[in-house]
């Protein structure tokens, strides 16, 4: 592994104790150039993950605390009228960020939902007919609530195939939380972080991921994946071509994250979950549509060539 990312890695297991796999994940689709999507319920730490990356990546950061009078012109930006200039100065609003946190993002309406849309997946938006720039690298954490709870508004196909990933945290186990509670505040831990990396050697890893070598034979593996889901009774529809790419784009990340320059079929199968758990609907004669066992049946159905 890149001496940087193991810093990085070691830096945010000091304040997210116990969580090393939803660590790695939360790397990989950055380094993938994806948006990630952490749904669990509230206390268990999803906002201050995204804080301890923002940090430790030396990442502009911003929050936006989501709600149902939420507006997009509150995410955007909005252009304000200078009466000494007599012409309109845009002002941007939080999007103009290289880490936004979208935190309880099905809490606001879907018309506030969908402002996120171009954003995450062209990199600009366009406001009042004009298309502007979103910072490079752009990386977006949301976090969400379980559907059940009150007050939520559920994310459309669309928008949930916009995130690369989706993870969950869940309870610390209970040396872990004995660590939470008898250790320091969280937010004094993440007031005393010092950057990693900079922006530049950021987008020279997303970079390198591109260039992670993935062989015929596990692009067959791949397609073998996507053509099981479609045709299968388990599924109400398969995985797109998109969730084909994304599968392949987090697998390089996560070669890179074990020092490989080429992908291998359990790269694959790690982030298998992550990437299909959100955008796989299981039919209503399914028994078990948990995440480990979805993975688990994919895994198993679909020998690797």
């Amino acid at each position: 592994m890149n001496h940087t990312l193991h810093n990085v890695i070691r830096q945010v297991e000091q304040v997210i104790v116990g969580k090393p796999l939803q660590i790695r994940y939360a790397l990989a689709c950055l380094l993938a150039r994806g948006h990630l999507l952490i749904e669990d319920l509230p206390g268990v730490g999803k906002t201050t993950l995204a804080h301890v990356l923002a940090r430790t990546l030396g990442m502009q950061f911003q929050r936006i605390q989501f709600t149902s009078d939420l507006l997009p012109a509150d995410i955007l930006g909005v252009s304000v009228y200078q009466r000494d200039s007599a012409d309109f100065k845009f002002h941007p609003g939080p999007i103009f960020a290289q880490m936004v946190l979208a935190d309880e993002v099905n809490r606001a309406t879907p018309k506030a939902q969908s402002a996120l849309l171009e954003a995450m997946e062209e990199q600009q938006v366009t406001i009042e007919g004009v298309t502007r720039a979103l910072p490079n690298p752009f990386f977006v954490i949301a976090t969400q609530n379980p559907i059940h709870q009150i007050g939520t508004f559920p994310l459309p196909e669309s928008q949930l195939d916009r995130f690369l990933m989706r993870i969950e945290l869940g309870y610390p186990d209970a040396q872990a939380e004995r660590g939470l509670l008898s250790g320091l505040d969280r937010r004094d831990l993440i007031a005393r972080l010092a950057p990693q990396m900079g922006s530049a050697e950021l987008l020279a890893l997303q970079l390198q991921v591109r260039q992670i070598h993935v062989s015929d034979a596990l692009l067959d593996y791949v397609q073998a994946i996507l053509k099981h889901t479609r045709t299968t009774a388990r599924y109400v529809h398969g995985l797109s071509p998109r969730a084909g790419l994304a599968l392949l784009s987090a697998a390089r990340a996560w070669a890179l994250l074990d020092g490989r320059n080429a992908v291998i079929p359990e790269d694959i199968q790690a982030v298998l979950t992550g990437v299909a758990i959100h955008r796989l609907q299981t039919t209503q004669d399914s028994q078990n549509s948990s995440a480990e066992a979805l993975t688990h049946e994919l895994i198993t159905a679909v020998p690797i060539p």
